[in-house]
């Protein structure tokens, strides 16, 4: 089966003098953790690597963005293999075509369940992008037309909420992720839990899971950071910590712009509001015996991260694969004990939850725009219409709920008048 690798790349300039090949290191900073495929055989897939190379490269683009997007061509090449199939097929016939049979077993994928529809819609994206790069390299040439081009239109919100149409070109190939009609939205299609689902999640973390693992849901439920920034976190980020008077709460410094940075989506800086009482039991933590020895084994480099793996490894080194297995792990757990909070739970809702409940509070003491303002600025949203649709889910549920007690109330006076008669 098709593999990933990860090198840590060094550039070179390559001459030739006298007839002998040498190869000069450059001064320009290395790539860490660089991701390539290879085949069964072991030979690389030289094509998806150099685009690989030109990806992590590029400015334009984050290190992490280029490991999501190797990560779906390495399930295209897994797929290949195991359907025989050659990545630069493209008879005649269009339902023999690679690109074809792939998009079908994605959506076969899709329709069981193995996949879900998110996933499906960026693995083929991603799997279009790498065509298409090779196409403007001319690193292929298909006998037959790979796709047909055509125009969708998109609906984009501005900060003010206001909609307007955006056409973009996209191919007859490309999987729409279709959204549930009627379903509630939040940030990337998340939804909270309840306060009462919030303790049983973090008793039982504590008591079942690793104490690192206890910790990041702490985190994420009272502070709102996503995992990314969570395993990023520095022990200087702590120590750094500004008291906000009179409140009983300090101001964590993440971003880029931070000192120490800590990783964020779109890079976005800014300070989140932490209790005091977490901030000391995890600066507790970073001094502890268990954490000390897990500094011993890591990498110079790593060593100031709050959170690291019994093995001195970093949490953000392995796209969350190390918390994923811990979360599995807990569920297992919770359902041997008859414990159902954690059906459906994945970490990113800790986040829908510290912002539901925040908003929550804030609209009770403060005008609806200063809320939106201090929701905004503590979850580092990049506009005002992503934090608008906190106030929309709570109005909704208030009124379904409403609506409910009514219904229920109407319905069953009914009923009883029915079986009474």
């Amino acid at each position: 089966m098709a593999s990933l690798e990860k090198i840590n790349y060094r550039s070179h300039r390559t001459e030739v003098i006298d007839g002998v090949v040498e190869m000069t290191e450059l001064t320009r900073k290395p790539i860490k953790n660089l991701p390539l495929i290879f085949w069964e055989d072991n030979s690389p897939w030289a094509e998806v690597n150099l685009w690989s190379l030109e990806q992590a490269a590029s400015h334009k683009r984050d290190l992490k963005t280029v490991h999501s997007s190797v990560s779906h061509l390495l399930a295209y090449a897994k797929w290949l293999e195991a359907e025989s199939v050659k990545w630069w097929d493209f008879p005649d016939r269009e339902s023999e075509r690679c690109l074809t049979r792939f998009r079908g077993a994605l959506i076969a994928s899709r329709n069981n369940g193995d996949l879900a529809p998110s996933t499906t819609s960026q693995r083929m994206a991603s799997v279009i992008r790498f065509y298409k790069w090779m196409l403007s390299r001319d690193l292929i040439s298909p006998q037959s037309q790979m796709w047909k081009e055509r125009s969708v239109g998109i609906k984009v919100t501005n900060s003010f909420g206001f909609e307007h149409t955006m056409r973009v070109a996209s191919t007859d190939l490309a999987i729409p992720n279709r959204s549930v009609s009627g379903a509630f939205q939040l940030e990337e299609g998340v939804l909270p839990v309840s306060v009462s689902a919030t303790n049983q999640i973090l008793a039982l973390a504590d008591s079942d899971a690793s104490e690192e693992l206890a910790l990041m849901l702490r985190i994420g439920f009272f502070t709102g950071l996503r995992l990314g920034s969570i395993t990023d976190l520095k022990v200087a980020t702590l120590v750094n910590a500004t008291l906000v008077p009179g409140v009983g709460w300090r101001k964590l410094d993440v971003g880029p712009g931070a000192r120490p940075p800590v990783s964020t989506k779109f890079s976005v800086s800014g300070s989140v509001l932490i209790p005091d009482e977490l901030l000391q039991s995890i600066v507790s933590y970073s001094y502890s015996t268990r954490r000390l020895k897990r500094q011993m084994n890591a990498d110079p480099e790593n060593r100031d991260l709050l959170f690291l793996t019994r093995y001195g490894n970093a949490y953000n080194g392995d796209e969350s694969r190390a918390v994923n297995v811990e979360m599995s792990r807990l569920r297992k757990v919770a359902r041997k004990k008859g414990v159902h909070v954690l059906r459906g739970f994945h970490f990113h809702r800790t986040r829908a939850t510290f912002a539901t409940e925040l908003m929550r509070v804030a609209l009770k003491f403060m005008p609806v725009g200063d809320a939106i303002k201090f929701v905004k600025d503590a979850c580092l949203h990049k506009d005002e219409a992503t934090t608008m649709k906190y106030i929309k889910f709570i109005e909704t549920n208030e009124a379904m709920a409403e609506a409910a007690d009514e219904f229920s109330a109407a319905f069953m006076g009914l009923a009883r008048g029915v079986v009474n008669a």
